[in-house]
């Protein structure tokens, strides 16, 4: 082959295999909001701080939204929407879009307003009324996304504050005090209470993407409880440590590949790492924190990354530190409340999950 033939065929090879001329990239972004409501460590102003992923997480820009201030409880997220949804400690929940950058409506609810969720569809919000509220009728607020308005409440019980809507839209979670509950969303009928779950308390969750499993934080131990969704009961009680640790656990995710479960232990600035291949999960491990806070974890799409509420960044395979999230000032940045969003020319591409849920592909 001459060398002009060489030259055609690797010139040939390039255009089969790079991006067509002109064609956009999408970018990765973490969307964070501030500040936080649960912890006042690595606040930063108020609005949305977002944080370009593939570019060491550096500080992109900010989207000031004054009404923050009142504090972040939830913020979840709908790609077809093209929505992020936060409520605040002053029982305020509102619909931001992403792509226009414009609030376009916002409720206030007597009961006040948690981590909600809303159904893969972007059709409906669930949204808990508050680990704060000791109301009997305390449990859901169904909400129209569109339009924020009230479609019926679903009492539960005490302290109703996380929830999960399932990555197939078939069942929506909520946690209250020492129960965790299953909803059909096709009419809003209970199909599981698992209770006492989680020891003390009301806290953190995640469940598997074939909706068999649950792992839900404890009360007065850093570890979980795992629950079989299909039987309705805790299977084993794992704990983090060589020996007990006696002060709750806020936070446990799964990685999208569901092999490693995370959990935090928020007090002692640590991240503990479990085989979740095994049942009960084994301990791999932990990673340590630069600060203590609320207690978070959570994971990147693709599963690279490791985020949490303290600013630091981790690369899930080899386990460290790779970046520190830092604002505008150069500020080390921290919230429980972010969400990534892929962007391509302005337009939203896909959005992940505050909660680290699992995301194997379910065989069908």
């Amino acid at each position: 082959m001459s060398n002009l033939s060489r030259f055609a065929f690797a010139f040939l090879l390039l255009l089969l295999t790079s991006p067509l001329l002109g064609e956009s990239q999408t970018g990765r972004f973490l969307y964070a909001s501030t500040p936080d409501g649960a912890q006042a460590g690595g606040r930063s102003g108020t609005g949305i701080v977002i944080f370009d992923i593939d570019n060491g997480h550096k500080f992109v820009r900010r989207i000031d939204i004054p009404i923050f201030k009142e504090g972040i409880r939830g913020f979840t997220g709908n790609a077809k929407n093209r929505c992020v949804y936060y409520s605040t400690t002053n029982r305020r929940l509102g619909c931001f879009d992403i792509e226009t950058e414009k609030v376009i409506w916002e409720k206030q609810f007597d009961a006040g307003c948690d981590r909600a969720s809303i159904t893969p569809d972007g059709k409906t919000l669930y949204v808990p009324t508050g680990w704060w509220y000791a109301g009997k009728d305390g449990g859901f607020l169904v909400v129209d996304a569109k339009t924020g308005e009230l479609i019926k409440r679903l009492p539960v019980g005490l302290q109703a504050h996380n929830s999960i809507a399932s990555l197939d839209g078939r069942y929506v979670y909520l946690g209250t005090r020492t129960m965790l509950t299953m909803f059909d969303t096709k009419d809003h009928s209970v199909v599981q209470q698992i209770t006492p779950v989680g020891e003390s308390g009301v806290f953190p969750f995640t469940v598997t993407s074939d909706n068999a499993i649950a792992y839900v934080c404890l009360g007065g131990h850093v570890g979980v409880d795992v629950v079989d969704l299909k039987q309705g009961k805790v299977l084993h009680r794992v704990l983090a440590g060589d020996q007990p640790i006696k002060h709750r656990t806020h936070g446990a995710g799964l990685t999208p590949d569901e092999k490693e479960l995370w959990v935090s232990d928020q007090d002692g600035k640590k991240l503990f790492i479990f085989d979740a291949t095994k049942m009960p999960p084994a301990p791999l491990g932990h990673v340590e924190l630069s600060t203590g806070g609320h207690g978070w974890v959570c994971f990147s799409l693709d599963g690279k990354y490791a985020w949490c509420h303290s600013p630091d960044v981790f690369d899930v395979k080899t386990r460290e530190l790779v970046a520190t999230l830092k604002d505008e000032n150069g500020k080390p940045f921290a919230s429980s409340k972010f969400i990534q969003i892929d962007m391509r020319d302005g337009k939203v591409v896909q959005m992940g999950s505050e909660f680290g849920v699992g995301r194997k592909p379910v065989a069908q």
